[in-house]
């Protein structure tokens, strides 16, 4: 028997095992310096180490140690549990925090063009026993993925995330100012925005947003569009559509390379969904999905000339709307996030469907009879984590599917449809989480439990701090 971990446990699969040969190859290949490991925690955010060359060679046959403490953090680090008390968890397996391995997938290798010879792979986090660890929200999508297939389809979603480029002033690098969490950075305008769509704003900021092109384009990413959005220096960068956890792995490597590259240029790019600055506008992730049949055909298109989607396409939107609310806590993860969900400000406020109306939580996007219509769900954050947002999709939308379930009448009026609204703080998103009886027989009691404590974590953390808002109204009145 192997003492390769990777094939003892039988983790990849004959195509991954073919592309790890082929990668141990390219790298001397391509004389290669170091790799970077990356790892997409519960937050949506990279973590990981980067290997001499050497050394990765032999992780691809033993994977890489790694300190499953990482999971006990909220957004900022703060523990949620007591280190050593981690069984709290939910898992046994996690007591004592031990290593677990990082399984790298050859299949999504790159090459990142903005560093020396340096290349870039995703892992999944497994236990030493070869489990995977329930956490890993890779894994979390990757499982909807498989039960989808099973049922006979595959996943299409194409990414459309608007983000916020400002000029970088001050770090805020000052011993006193790198706290737990450090102090915001200090940022100007990189243009006045409010022109929408106009080729003069782009223009404006055109040598950042080359930057971001050419190397989003060298990594190999889908990218389609880069167009200006409303607020000052608010951007939207869109994708071509991907098949299965494609999706989101380009969604999560587009994320850090922005940043990175923003930050290396004397930029700051945030994607936080309502940031604190005067005239800024809320930013939304805009997910648009499809299922595709066995013949690779569109299984939401309806094939009559005046049907607008097929039984699938139906019965799926059903159940991202019965679901939607459950599924808050996965499509919108921050506190910040609930502040979009305003009447009238092209974020949804209520669990309401329409043809071709950009007001209303489901999109169906596409003419009668047209063979692209898909659904666009505009209710997620551009913080959400890719792999969390599109499981949910997939898990509601099943659900949808096995009960045949009905999304009633189409909303003209979105804002003003009788129809439930959203929550309105993360607070109210986790309670339909934690009681949602479809999440818990899709992802497991231990995950849901598990980030249900990671969440009240945060919204504790919230609501003992003193805001300015509080300090306004009170501290001279009283």
């Amino acid at each position: 028997m192997t003492n390769d971990f990777i094939a003892r446990h039988g983790v990849w699969s004959a195509e991954q095992t073919e592309a790890a040969e082929r990668l141990a190859a390219q790298a001397q290949e391509m004389a290669l310096r170091q790799v970077r490991i990356a790892w997409c925690d519960q937050h949506g955010v990279l973590r990981g180490k980067t290997l001499e060359i050497d050394h990765f060679r032999s992780v691809l046959r033993q994977g890489k140690d790694f300190q499953t403490a990482t999971l006990i953090f909220d957004t900022t680090n703060n523990p949620v549990v007591a280190p050593f008390g981690a069984a709290a968890l939910g898992d046994p397996r996690m007591t004592g925090l031990p290593d677990g391995v990082l399984v790298p997938d050859p299949l999504t290798f790159r090459v990142l063009p903005w560093l020396d010879r340096t290349g870039w792979i995703l892992a999944e986090l497994h236990y030493r026993s070869g489990e995977r660890v329930p956490f890993d929200t890779r894994g979390v999508l990757a499982d909807q993925v498989s039960r989808l297939s099973g049922e006979g389809f595959e996943y299409v979603a194409g990414i459309e995330m608007e983000f916020y480029l400002t000029r970088l002033e001050d770090p805020m690098l000052q011993f006193e100012e790198c706290g737990h969490p450090p102090a915001p950075p200090r940022v100007t305008a990189v243009a006045h925005g409010f022109q929408y769509l106009t080729e003069s704003r782009g223009d404006e900021i055109e040598p950042i947003l080359s930057v971001l092109r050419d190397n989003l384009v060298a990594l190999g990413l889908p990218l389609a569009t880069i167009e200006d959005e409303w607020g000052p220096g608010q951007v939207e960068f869109t994708f071509e559509p991907l098949i299965g956890t494609a999706t989101a792995d380009a969604a999560v490597l587009a994320r850090a390379a922005i940043k990175q590259l923003a930050r290396r240029h004397g930029y700051h790019a945030t994607f936080m969904a309502r940031p604190a600055l005067p005239n800024a506008f809320s930013s939304g992730w805009h997910l648009h999905q499809s299922l595709r049949s066995p013949a690779l055909e569109n299984a939401f298109a309806g094939t009559a000339p005046d049907e607008l989607l097929s039984a699938t396409g139906t019965h799926f939107m059903a159940g991202l709307l019965q679901h939607a609310l459950a599924c808050s806590v996965l499509t919108t993860p921050t506190i910040n996030g609930y502040k979009r969900y305003r009447p009238d400000s092209f974020a949804p406020d209520r669990v309401a469907w329409a043809e071709e109306n950009r007001g209303a939580l489901i999109r169906v996007a596409g003419g009668r009879g047209d063979g692209n219509t898909h659904l666009e769900n505009r209710v997620g954050e551009p913080a959400a984590n890719p792999y969390l947002y599109l499981a949910s999709q997939i898990a509601a939308g099943r659900d949808g599917l096995r009960h045949k379930a009905d999304p009633g009448p189409s909303a003209d009026e979105p804002y003003a449809a009788a129809a439930p609204a959203l929550p309105a703080t993360l607070a109210q998103a986790v309670q339909h989480f934690t009681a949602s009886t479809m999440l818990r027989a899709e992802f497991g009691d231990a995950f849901i439990d598990y980030l249900t404590m990671i969440k009240r974590h945060e919204i504790g953390r919230f609501d003992a701090a003193v805001t300015d808002w509080e300090q306004r109204e009170y501290f001279e009145v009283y």
